[in-house]
């Protein structure tokens, strides 16, 4: 069961433009987030620079992932307007062959990054953790260093981008404290419980 707390730290933007806009989006990308892990300093001390740096793309990837995943079964219970979401394999295949890697995503604009994928909206966010939630980084880190614990804070900031013109459409900032287990899925539900009903794409609850 996953138990949360969660802070008063929340702020929600809504254009007010959003609902007319995103009546003519047949699809949506999704990128990886920027992620930032906040490790102790024993911690810090036992991995290399390039592990710790694995490790941060591991879990932007693995929100992107969750995101999808959330709006999938969305669309299988009905609650999301006809709509495609672009498969994140085929979102960092279609950046590749640009030469786009997580690593340097922020050199391009929304409207570039939408451009290429073909879509006509852009998810992306950042993701700031002191606990990683990836299962593959949750397992290594806890057989390598004794990472497990109970206490987690995650603070995610997630954007939603016109693909046209690269206008901001929907902003969600939102900390979660508490143990939310370990799985991305888990902190993507929490987040979007409540902001799904604000969100154009999804039928209002």
């Amino acid at each position: 069961m996953v138990s949360t707390s969660i802070l008063a730290q929340t702020n929600l933007y809504e254009n007010p433009k959003f609902d007319a806009i995103a009546k003519n989006h047949q699809s949506i990308g999704i990128i990886p987030f920027k992620a930032t892990v906040k490790l102790r300093p024993k911690q810090m001390a036992k991995m290399s620079p390039e592990q710790f740096k694995r490790l941060e793309i591991s879990e932007g990837k693995s929100i992107q992932t969750a995101m999808y995943s959330w709006f999938l079964k969305r669309k299988k219970r009905g609650k999301l307007l006809s709509i495609e979401v672009q498969d994140p394999n085929k979102t960092m295949a279609l950046l590749g062959k640009e030469g786009i890697t997580q690593e340097n995503l922020s050199n391009y604009t929304p409207e570039e990054i939408a451009k290429i994928l073909g879509v006509d909206a852009l998810i992306s966010g950042t993701y700031n953790t002191n606990k990683p939630m990836s299962e593959g980084a949750s397992v290594a880190l806890g057989v390598l260093i004794g990472f497990w614990g109970t206490t987690n804070s995650a603070t995610v900031n997630m954007s939603v981008h016109n693909a046209s013109d690269g206008v901001l459409l929907w902003n969600y900032n939102k900390k979660v404290r508490g143990s939310i287990g370990s799985s991305p899925e888990d902190l993507i539900n929490v987040l979007m419980r409540k902001a799904s009903r604000r969100l154009s794409y999804t039928k209002k609850s």
